[in-house]
Order: C-alpha cells, then sequence, then structure tokens
C-alpha cells in the first residue's frame, strides 16, 4: 500500500478496465460469476457484495475465509437459494473485488464490516443466520458476541478461532508475529510462500508436484509445526471451486488474487498476525456467557424474536480429515469453551474444503439445524 492511502484499490479498478470481455469471463474469478453482485462504497474503500434470492425468504449471510474470496462459498449460496433462502455473502476488505483499506485486519474491522454489508441491501437484514468458514468462523463469532439480538443462529465451518498456538510453525511465527523483517521483505517472503506455482509448470512435474502436496498435507495432519498459512492440503489446493466451473481450483484463485490484487498479500499478512484465528479467543468466552443466558431463559427466551440466538447454541461442521482445524481438538476445545449444551457439532467426510465440495452435506447440516431450533 502507498503510504498515506487510505486504501489500496481491487482489480475491479486496477485490472478489469484494460481486459477485454472474452478476457474477463476467462478469468478464474469473473466479477458477474455470482448473482446479484453490486460495489458498495464505504469509508474503507469499494467492498463487493452478493445477494440474491427470494425477497421474502429466510436470510442467511456467509462469510469466507482468509485466502480465497466470496467464489468459494458460491455453491453453498447456490444451493441455499434453490431451497428458498435469501443469501448474501460478500468479499472481505483485501480479497477478490473489494478494496484493501490500510488498517489492522482484526475482528474490528471485519465486524465493521459485516454491518456495512447488512446496510447495504434494499431488504431488512434485522434476524438472519450467520455462516462462517476458516477465518470467516472466528469472524461470526465476534460479530455474534457483540449483536446477537441480530442474528437467529450462528453456524461455523472449519472455523478458525481454536486452532491450538502449537499448530503455528517458526516460518509463521517470523513473517507474522515476530516483528523482526522489514515490511518489505515480509510481504515479498509471504508472497513466494502462498502463491501457489503456475499451472504449467505443476503440470510438467505431476509426479513430483502430487507427492510434494501428499507430504505437506500429512505433515499438517500430524506435525504440530504444519504451515496452515501455504497450503491447506492437497485436497483443499486443488480442489475445484464450484461444480458450475469445474476447471477452476482453489489454487487459481488464490494466484489469481497474489498476482493482481495489490491489496491481497498485506491483507493476508495482517489478517494471519490479528484476526481471530487461533486460540485462545476471548469472543468464544463471551458467546459462550450468552448462549448460556438464551438457555436459561428456556421457552421464554424462544418466544421473544428479539432476543437472538434462540437456540442457546451454535452448529460446528467439521471435515473428518481437515489438517487445518483439527477434529478432535476442535471438539475437545469447542465442547471446552461453550459448553456441551452449547454447541452442536456435524462430521462430513472431507477436509479444510468441505463446503467448497460438499455444499449439498453442508447445506443439509445446517437446514436441520435451524428446522430444529
Amino acid at each position: 500500500m502507498r503510504q498515506g492511502a487510505l486504501f489500496t484499490p481491487s482489480p475491479l479498478k486496477t485490472v478489469l478496465p484494460s481486459l477485454t470481455k472474452s478476457e474477463i469471463t476467462a478469468l478464474p474469478y469473473p466479477p458477474d460469476v455470482l448473482p446479484g453482485p453490486r460495489d458498495v462504497s464505504t469509508p474503507y474503500g469499494s467492498m463487493r457484495v452478493y445477494e440474491s434470492g427470494p425477497k421474502d425468504g429466510v436470510r442467511v449471510l456467509l462469510v469466507h475465509g482468509v485466502s480465497t474470496p466470496a467464489v468459494a462459498l458460491g455453491d453453498l449460496a447456490h444451493e441455499l437459494v434453490e431451497r428458498g433462502y435469501r443469501v448474501m455473502l460478500y468479499d472481505l476488505f483485501g480479497r477478490g473485488y473489494s478494496d484493501a483499506p490500510n488498517l489492522t485486519y482484526d475482528s474490528r474491522l471485519f465486524t465493521t464490516q459485516i454491518l456495512l454489508v447488512l446496510a447495504s441491501s434494499q431488504v431488512s437484514w434485522n434476524n438472519f443466520h450467520i455462516v462462517g468458514y476458516s477465518l470467516g468462523g472466528g469472524l461470526v463469532v465476534s460479530f455474534a458476541r457483540y449483536f446477537p439480538h441480530l442474528v437467529s443462529s450462528v453456524t461455523v465451518l472449519a472455523s478458525g478461532g481454536l486452532i491450538r498456538p502449537y499448530h503455528v510453525s517458526w516460518q509463521s511465527w517470523l513473517l507474522y508475529r515476530s516483528g523482526l523483517l522489514p515490511g518489505c521483505l515480509a510481504r515479498w517472503l509471504v508472497r513466494r510462500r502462498i502463491r501457489p506455482k503456475d499451472d504449467e509448470k505443476s503440470r510438467s512435474r505431476p509426479q513430483q508436484h502430487a507427492r510434494a502436496g501428499i507430504e505437506a498435507a500429512e505433515a499438517q495432519k500430524y506435525d504440530p509445526d504444519g504451515n496452515c498459512d501455504a497450503t491447506g492440503g492437497v485436497e483443499f489446493d486443488s480442489a475445484g471451486i464450484s461444480r458450475h466451473r469445474p476447471g477452476v481450483t482453489v489454487s487459481s484463485i488464490i494466484r489469481w488474487q497474489v498476482d493482481n490484487h495489490k491489496g491481497f498479500i498485506p491483507a493476508f499478512i495482517s489478517s494471519m498476525r490479528d484476526a481471530p484465528i487461533y486460540a485462545p479467543q476471548g469472543d468464544w468466552n463471551a458467546l459462550a456467557e450468552i448462549l448460556r443466558e438464551r438457555r436459561e431463559k428456556g421457552p421464554r427466551g424462544v418466544k421473544d424474536p428479539q432476543s437472538g440466538l434462540r437456540a442457546g447454541k451454535i452448529l460446528m461442521v467439521i471435515g473428518e480429515d481437515d489438517p487445518i482445524v483439527v477434529k478432535d481438538e476442535t471438539i475437545e476445545d469447542a465442547t471446552q469453551v461453550l459448553g456441551h449444551d452449547g454447541v452442536e457439532i456435524v462430521v462430513l467426510p472431507q477436509g479444510h474444503e468441505l463446503p467448497i465440495t460438499n455444499s449439498i452435506g453442508v447445506a443439509d447440516a445446517m437446514e436441520d439445524f435451524w428446522r430444529r431450533n
């Protein structure tokens, strides 16, 4: 980011104006790939929002993760719209087609962005289900802690916020937390570290590439020094971003962002350092108290639509083979923080990519939870 600049503009302003229509369509993340797009001007720069589904449908807000923009939850959004829900999702600041403000990327900034997203809609969003994936899980917990009266329920998918600190490798500590590296050097190193290799180079050494990916995934699954900032495991990196775009992978989306969004790397570094990814997170303890109060209200609280979080518990969906959000650890820690009555856990047979590759299973789990609560 330029010194003194309020924000770094997204590729919507810096890249797309120089491309032809066919070149834009061929992008890994075209600006019209999801229905109902709009660009919202805010004091923090422009942000990209998508909203679709019947105006009288039950509201669902989706919040994506640290490295992939809103398109990663596109199939889940499509699935919910087909079931009659009104769905809104958006690019976090510094991702996709949202500008990157020259600020700290912590819960305060992201909670403010959620409020801006809600305020940008032409329909009321005073009572909605909020769903967060990966980093988004920690963000929606933080939002619900401060605005529980707005939220019908909280669902976290392969959620950040409870990842045990021993999973931070020495490389991650040096790059994001130590403060020992000059900013320009840290940005250069992080860019090299998280940018997936070009498809052509990967195809030229398919066996070596596959072996490296498998070793990386296994290291993260069994080694406490896994580098979850650099890869989500081979299944995540190679996952198709959508069944409607089978040739586009998570890796190609991340590579496009690294190459074309000048604010992405600074936003990513600050998010890894300042956003609610690793435990302990006070927001979870605060939310646990709110949920306990809701449960103690019993039937009276359930009948009061203004109370929010009426079930007194959240839904947590975890991947059986997730190398980042380790199933057994997360179940233990979530139960300890929220209590056995404060969380309902569903385990699906995927890795960290579970809402991307199994949108139907995730939608089924959420809808079942909503209907029972």
